[in-house]
């Protein structure tokens, strides 16, 4: 069992916790979610969508702290909203956004007089409020009634007493929310006619039971059916789910003034159905399922400008997300996708026939961006080099999207350094089957030990131990085991380190401001170690003069 934190305050750390057990809630019951998804179009991915949504606000949250708890956490929250708002995918996908984000706004506004039981029933009530106005036309037995059940068990149980706690409140929202979604199919008949509850809903008490977890320490032990006895319908269907229904899934995000957006929700309100708007602050996500996809681009064009934009055809979207049938290939062939840290990597990379995403320290590419460039690669079988530790993950997430989505074949080779994605990029054979490719891949990349060079940006205690701010830190295998003054002295010990043991290739890749500094690196290597081959690239990346790497 896990331990509760032992302050009741919605502390960055908190927040860091929820968006990692949040996200790995939803991508655990994301299939069941994506087999109840029945209204208001059965497209199969409201747990997919769901997930990406907070897959995205956890990726904003991590590249604006870093995963420092001790960051600012209204910056964080701040990330947090404004990545799920640009992450947000389908109808859950931008309802939900917009609850994450109501609630972000009113835990960043607190103060310290507030109590904390308070500020999260009112933050629920927010974003309940806040999902309602964004759908233009809200219909009950949805994932809207399950946020108003919990947001009212949240008020009414924060309003009890004063010794109620934060945590005690999002306990009894969660249940809330799990009794709502059990009534779902007696308030929307094609949930009923199915057997199902309410996708979105479903989605929506996870994440609610996955805050409950993180502020007490337990998991919720009252699981919902998601399957109810199938009844017999005794009127007639009145919901959006029609043969004769919009044809097409319209999504972009639009830059905007309110006045504007009021205009459009009508224009595209006459346009379509499954309306939602969500955002502000000139910034909006906008979600609309449509006959004429041209009419709904031009009224946000109307608008202000659109951009991202995303058009879905329901009609193909089934087929889409399942494997091609033998004989009819839609993808040829195989390519790799390298996160690269600088434009000299990403060139390199490029040249190799890669499909480059930008990354690197402070701009670690999120699950989406990682998704679109696997999609988009035209390949039936993508390897994919995440080269960073922290976009490891995120790479894995984007290939089991990937796979359920579209039907392709994606490996990650798990490479935690840029120098390990370019040894693996070497040896990579398309003529090859995919699993010795990608087996050759991996073990060349394990066998490439990393090490690299960067300057301390403030006080801290290593393995090396306590650096300052301006200490050049010398690194080997993600660990700091050098400390020193002389960014060319500290590269020097690095590489005597690796080359000790043994290597016949060694591999420097030069940063934004390293001047001469990976020549003058070459030049000790030559002279002390004259029977290793020296290779030195220009890589452009941000905050480490030198990378390198011993193979």
């Amino acid at each position: 069992m896990e331990e509760a934190p032992s302050s009741d305050r919605i502390e960055l750390a908190v927040v860091l916790r929820f968006v990692d057990v949040a996200t790995d809630a939803l991508a655990a019951v994301r299939e069941e979610v994506d087999a109840l998804n029945v209204y208001p179009v059965p497209d199969g991915d409201t747990g997919t969508n769901m997930y990406l949504t907070v897959s995205a606000a956890r990726d904003a949250v991590r590249q604006a702290t870093g995963g420092d708890p001790q960051a600012d956490r209204d910056e964080a929250l701040t990330a947090l909203a404004r990545g799920a708002l640009l992450g947000a995918r389908g109808n859950s996908g931008v309802i939900l956004s917009e609850m994450l984000g109501a609630i972000a706004r009113r835990i960043a506004r607190s103060t310290p007089s507030e109590r904390n039981a308070l500020v999260i029933a009112e933050a629920l009530h927010e974003a309940t409020e806040a999902s309602y106005r964004a759908v233009g036309r809200p219909v009950e037995g949805t994932m809207l009634t399950v946020a108003r059940a919990a947001s009212e068990a949240a008020r009414t149980h924060a309003a009890s007493g004063p010794g109620v706690r934060a945590r005690d409140v999002f306990a009894a929202a969660a249940a809330a929310a799990r009794e709502a979604l059990a009534r779902t199919p007696e308030q929307l008949p094609v949930l009923a006619a199915a057997g199902v509850v309410d996708a979105g809903g479903r989605g929506v008490s996870v994440v609610l039971d996955a805050a409950e977890t993180v502020l007490t320490g337990r998991r919720p032990v009252a699981a919902v059916r998601s399957h109810v006895p199938v009844v017999a319908s005794t009127h007639d269907d009145d919901h959006e789910l029609t043969p004769d229904g919009p044809a097409y899934e319209v999504m972009y995000l639009l830059d905007a003034g309110d006045d504007a957006v009021t205009t459009l929700r009508s224009r595209l309100d006459t346009l379509g159905d499954s309306l939602v708007v969500v955002g502000g602050d000139g910034l909006w996500n906008v979600h609309v399922h449509v006959d004429d996809v041209g009419a709904a681009i031009e009224a946000g064009i109307e608008a202000g400008r659109p951009h991202r934009v995303r058009v879905t055809h329901f009609a193909e979207q089934g087929v889409e997300r399942r494997p091609a049938a033998a004989g009819t290939p839609t993808r040829e062939g195989r390519r790799v996708v390298a996160v690269a840290a600088g434009p000299g990597l990403g060139a390199l990379f490029a040249d190799a026939g890669a499909v480059v995403v930008e990354g690197g320290p402070g701009r670690r590419p999120s699950t989406g961006e990682v998704l679109e460039a696997i999609t988009t690669s035209g390949a039936a079988e993508v390897v994919v080099l995440p080269n960073d530790t922290d976009s490891v993950r995120v790479a894995r997430i984007a290939a089991s999207t990937a796979e359920a989505d579209h039907g392709l074949r994606v490996a990650v080779v798990p490479t935690v350094a840029q120098v390990q994605g370019l040894a693996a990029m070497a040896v990579h054979e398309p003529g090859r089957t995919f699993d010795q490719d990608v087996l050759e891949m991996t073990a060349t990349a394990r066998h490439a030990r990393h090490g690299g060079v960067t300057v301390a940006a403030r006080k801290a205690l290593t393995m090396a131990g306590w650096c300052e701010p301006g200490d050049v830190l010398g690194i080997i295998e993600g660990d700091f085991v050098e400390i020193g003054s002389s960014v060319l002295n500290v590269a020097t010990e690095i590489l005597g380190r690796l080359v000790a043991g043994g290597g016949e290739l060694v591999t420097i890749v030069a940063g934004a401001d390293a001047d001469d500094l990976a020549e003058r690196a070459a030049a000790w290597l030559d002279e002390a170690h004259p029977t290793v081959d020296v290779v030195v690239y220009e890589g452009g990346q941000d905050r480490y003069p030198l990378l390198l790497s011993v193979e």
